[in-house]
């Protein structure tokens, strides 16, 4: 057994591969959470290391591989590219060999013209420039993704750097405390907040050997709310405030408030809130959560005016106005419908839209969950619920207008307006609008004996996929009537006023009485907040 483990000991010995060198010879690709929301994620993404680009440094120390150009014009005519050798040196035919070895890139030309003239006296005139830079090879290490020992040229800039080793740890690494160590000794302290903000990029010329560290984050703050640029932001020079943060995060001009809640030493959490005029004298402290709100008390209020008068169409109100004082501002004319105002406001078309939210998610759960007993049932349950389906779709598209039901013209001045509400002055017309399941939708004129069932008639009468328990007669103020059509009801005798929209519903078949309930539902919700019959 002991010749038996000692074997295969060898054997797992000899085949064994030193996994570090795999990792040298084929990039790995650090994956960065694109949910991330660190102030700065975005760059390094690979797109610096692809590029490198020539700079002339004049300090720079001409290196073995380093590619010269060399023209010689006058009485001697030549154009040559030489290549530093093993030993330091180029050699030009004529003239010999040139040692340039350690020779800074400002000294090349004199360098190469005082040998020239040890073999031309007179007439020969000689120029040099580098052509292709040996690569150096800089450290990158610290708080980076892919620590490592990176090749470039000297005048490749530290993001290169950093992008080749798969960018800064965005959980702890520093974008604004970077350092570049020549012989163990700084050389320069970089914060990449400088590019990030103003596009200033320092060139700095590295030389083999060459560390640059990228320290741990020592503080920051997270922003959200009512600003262009809610991420996680490094505490430094130029953030100290929050003032100094609002601007780093572009707060909006909306932006009058903050909140912030701040940890202390006993692990408490401290909320408070500033105004404005107060931002540039808070200090932000590391961990701070701060939104910016955009908190405001207003005096006067702006609303629209639509429909049939001789005014403006747009009116600043004082807070607190009522229906009727606005009207009281108008140049009513005489064609004005003033006894059928029409408000429109979002928040009412905001709570409609979720009330027919509601219901539509309710369907759909009837739809994906209901099972069926045989193949055959199963089959026709698939094209019903994809029918199903495809009409809350339709559904989750309807916009409804969000008017306000004003049953009696008394009513206006109980009626406070609020910003951005619409008034509609309906022009006096002598019309009746018929749609839905009749034979012939359109408008007719108003007649004063005439009942619902009577205008239904004049449309050609309703079809057989009207649904005669549901029947609406909806009034220029909003109120919506439902009507019956059936023998026995006296529903279908309601009087009908100029401007009532009268619209018959669709009938709802479907083997599942809970769904047909629920559609029907939803098809009075939408036309009563739109005055449109979604077709099933």
């Amino acid at each position: 057994m002991k010749k038996i483990f000692s074997i295969l000991f060898t054997s797992l010995c000899l085949f064994a591969v030193d996994v570090s060198n795999l990792a040298d010879t084929k990039e790995t690709n650090v994956e960065v959470k694109a949910e991330s929301n660190t102030f700065g994620a975005h760059l390094f993404s690979g797109n610096f290391k692809q590029f490198s680009k020539h700079i002339y440094n004049p300090d720079y120390k001409i290196a073995i591989g380093d590619v010269i150009n060399i023209k010689l014009w006058g009485a001697v005519e030549l154009q040559q590219k030489s290549s530093v050798d093993s030993q330091g040196n180029i050699f030009i035919p004529q003239v010999g060999v040139i040692h340039l070895l350690g020779i800074s890139n400002k000294d090349l030309v004199n360098v190469i013209q005082n040998k020239v003239k040890q073999t031309y006296k007179s007439n020969v005139y000689s120029y040099a420039d580098m052509d292709t830079y040996q690569n150096i090879s800089v450290f990158v290490t610290g708080n980076v993704n892919k620590p490592g020992l990176y090749e470039g040229l000297s005048s490749d800039s530290l993001i290169q750097y950093i992008d080749k080793a798969s960018g800064i740890n965005l959980e702890y690494g520093s974008f604004r405390n970077i350092e570049i160590l020549r012989n163990n000794k700084l050389v320069k302290k970089i914060d990449l907040y400088d590019f990030l903000l103003n596009g200033k990029l320092d060139y700095s010329m590295f030389k083999n050997g060459d560390v640059i560290l990228v320290h741990q984050i020592n503080g920051y703050v997270s922003v959200s709310g009512d600003v262009l640029k809610p991420y996680r932001f490094e505490l430094g020079v130029n953030l100290k405030t929050l003032q100094d943060l609002a601007v780093l995060a572009n707060a909006k001009p909306t932006a009058t408030n903050a909140i912030i809640k701040s940890y202390d030493e006993n692990n408490k959490l401290h909320i408070n809130a500033y105004k404005k005029s107060e931002f540039n004298e808070v200090l932000v402290k590391n961990a701070d959560e701060v939104e910016f709100r955009p908190d405001y008390t207003a005096d006067k209020i702006n609303i629209k005016i639509e429909g049939e008068h001789n005014s403006l169409h747009s009116l600043v109100i004082d807070k607190g106005t009522t229906l009727q004082q606005a009207l009281d501002l108008l140049n009513i004319n005489d064609l004005s419908n003033i006894k059928a105002v029409q408000v429109y406001r979002k928040s009412v078309a905001s709570l409609q839209k979720k009330l027919i939210e509601a219901q539509l998610k309710e369907l759909e759960t009837l739809a994906l969950t209901t099972t069926s007993a045989t193949s055959e049932e199963a089959k026709i349950r698939d094209n019903w619920a994809t029918n199903i389906l495809k009409f809350i779709e339709r559904a989750r598209n309807v916009e409804p207008k969000g008017q306000i039901v004003i049953d009696d013209e008394k009513l206006y001045s109980s009626i406070v307006l609020e910003n951005d509400d619409i008034i509609n002055i309906p022009s006096k017309n002598n019309l009746v609008v018929i749609q839905g399941e009749v034979a012939l939708p359109g408008a007719f004129v108003h007649q004063e004996k005439l009942k619902v069932k009577d205008y239904l008639k004049m449309a050609g009468d309703i079809n057989s996929r009207a649904d005669k328990k549901r029947v609406l007669l909806i009034h220029a103020n909003g109120k919506a009537d439902k009507i019956s059509l059936s023998s026995f009801s006296s529903d279908k005798n309601s009087k009908v006023y100029e401007g009532d929209s009268i619209l018959v519903l669709p009938k709802v078949e479907t083997y599942n009485l809970q769904v047909t309930s629920v559609i029907s539902q939803i098809l009075y919700q939408i036309a009563v907040a739109t005055k449109v019959i979604l077709d099933i």
